[in-house]
């Protein structure tokens, strides 16, 4: 494992559409990287994002939807998108109903749309953050999991 592939797996892991799904598997993979130090190293750069948005996010999509473009468009649907779906949830559960948006490795889900969420439904970042990160720890393990299952079972992806 060369610092290279730790650094690629970090910024995959960055990326608001790649996250664990991406950044675990390459690891492992392709970068022959041992499944403790992708989790590890995945999990860590997707912690980052959440990091900078949390706190950032109020002040961004403030100024990103102040005037008409279309980044501001995308987080504005994207907003009133998670507002319909999660709101029952957050209502019945609080805080705790952003970690299975974030747990379940599907598109769309994840520690960018956790936060994306949090700020839509009014969860202060101090209260978002440990849900959030809970979510990200059990996405890492399911998909882990799933990528070591089918390198040491190769007959399972047939």
């Amino acid at each position: 494992m060369d610092l290279t592939d730790i650094l690629f797996t970090v910024l995959w892991a960055m990326t608001p559409i790649g996250e664990l799904r991406v950044a675990i598997p390459l690891a492992i993979q392709t970068y022959d990287m041992v499944w403790y130090q992708a989790f590890g190293w995945a999990f860590l750069g997707n912690m980052v994002p959440v990091m900078i948005l949390l706190p950032g996010l109020n002040r961004a999509g403030r100024l990103l939807t102040a005037f008409p473009n279309p980044l501001g468009r995308f987080i504005l649907w994207r907003a009133e998108q998670l507002r319909r779906g999660q709101m029952k949830t957050i209502e019945r559960w609080g805080p705790l109903g952003l970690v299975p948006l974030v747990a379940i490795p599907l598109p769309l889900t994840g520690a960018w749309t956790g936060c994306l969420a949090s700020w839509a439904l009014g969860i202060p970042p101090r209260r978002a953050f440990l849900p959030i990160t809970l979510g990200v720890f059990i996405a890492a393990v399911i998909v882990t999991a799933l990528v070591e299952l089918s390198v040491n079972f190769p007959f399972l992806g047939d």
